[in-house]
């Protein structure tokens, strides 16, 4: 289970995540130009796309988690229930009419 974050360290990750996604997309609106023809070249760079968007994806998650902690909006935890107690059935046990 992950340690409990309090408003002010959510609150610095926040900023830190948010200056981060900014300079993301920052950069790459800036670069649009030579990123597109890095992209567009096959082979490997194929790939720098979705890395791209795990980038982006990474950061700005990283920034919105931070920002509902910050506000104090958690999930809500499940309740924990009780089971009741196992009934044992009685063992079926073939029989032979003879």
């Amino acid at each position: 289970m992950a340690h409990e974050m309090t408003k002010k360290q959510a609150v610095v990750r926040m900023i830190g995540f948010g200056a981060a996604s900014a300079a993301v997309y920052g950069a790459i609106f800036y670069f649009s130009n030579p990123i597109t023809e890095m992209f567009s070249r096959g082979g490997v760079y194929a790939a720098m796309p979705i890395a791209t968007v795990f980038l982006v994806s990474y950061v700005h998650g990283g920034f919105a988690s931070n920002l509902w902690t910050a506000l104090g909006i958690n999930a809500r935890q499940p309740a924990k229930t009780l089971q009741p107690a196992a009934t044992k059935r009685p063992e079926v046990r073939a029989t032979l009419n003879a």
